[in-house]
């Protein structure tokens, strides 16, 4: 059955131990307080999820835990990407997405592909992919933006593109998506600074980051704007800033992970090559962790 990714999305980070290893018992909790929150969707093995510095038997282990836990109360996306098509089609045959919903799959990174070299990596895969896809345009880490072209060809090749989580910041290009798109296929915005925005000019929600320490504050944001109450939304948007930007000040996803260390969550554990936040930044977010938990 076709799911709909309407509303809010959290790109779930990986807790890890002290050891290194994964934290099943942490991720439960954070998936526990998605739920309960109002989270519409969950997003695993993302790029806030460290999935880069996870082994093939982790991403299986992660997505048979989230699966059984979650336990059909909301639908789960996967992401499933690389800058080697065949990789990607080779894990949509191997791997085992039962409990599944739809792949997020990255434009390759690292290769720097053309724009047509974009659009046939996504024709392999939609024909290989056993379930929708959407697209995921995030520039900033892949070295090369999809243009809005490119996004519409695949959106009309196949119904099975259901949407694209857009990280470009482009907002000329979103606009332009949003302008031709097919009926079927949503935009989703993928980073949490152009949630209302994008959701103004019809955009379908998010994928967020701060969702993993503030859910029900990402939660209310989306479900306001999606209900065309720009004046709370907007008022809740502006209180968030400050806790938004913190949890970027020394990447993505060091502040999730402070964030939810200072809530008592999580231990504060990242796999090299990142590392934990600064002691400042670490305050900024315990402090603000304490005020949001007072709305």
């Amino acid at each position: 059955m076709r799911k709909s990714f309407l509303g809010a999305g959290v790109a779930l980070i990986t807790p890890f131990k002290a050891n290194l290893s994964v934290d099943f018992e942490g991720l439960g909790r954070i998936v526990d307080n998605q739920i309960k929150n109002g989270m519409d969707f969950l997003v695993v093995l993302g790029t806030t999820a460290e999935t880069a510095t996870l082994s093939a038997d982790e991403k299986q282990q992660i997505i048979d835990y989230v699966s059984h836990r979650v336990d059909g109360k909301v639908p789960i996306v996967v992401g499933i990407g690389s800058n080697n098509t065949q990789t990607v089609i080779a894990n949509l045959a191997s791997m085992n997405l039962s409990g599944v919903d739809a792949i997020l799959s990255v434009v390759p990174y690292y290769s720097k592909p053309t724009q047509e070299g974009i659009y046939q990596h996504y024709i392999a895969i939609i024909e290989a992919s056993p379930l929708p896809i959407i697209l995921y345009n995030v520039p900033g880490r892949t070295g090369v933006s999809m243009n809005a072209e490119t996004t519409l060809r695949l959106a009309n090749y196949s119904e099975k593109v259901i949407a694209t989580k857009e990280a470009s910041g482009n907002f000329n290009e979103i606009t332009k998506i949003l302008r031709d798109k097919p009926e079927y296929f949503s935009v989703i915005s993928g980073d949490d600074s152009l949630l209302l925005p994008i959701i103004a000019i019809g955009g379908a929600g998010v994928i967020s980051v701060a969702a993993n320490a503030i859910p029900k504050a990402i939660a209310d944001l989306t479900h306001l704007a999606l209900e065309g109450d720009y004046k709370k939304a907007a008022q809740l948007h502006l209180r968030l800033q400050t806790i938004s930007d913190a949890l970027f000040i020394d990447g993505n996803p060091a502040g999730a992970k402070a964030a939810l260390h200072a809530a008592g969550i999580i231990e504060n554990v990242l796999r090299l090559p990142l590392v934990p936040v600064n002691e400042a930044t670490y305050k900024i977010l315990a402090d603000e962790m304490k005020a949001i938990s007072k709305i």
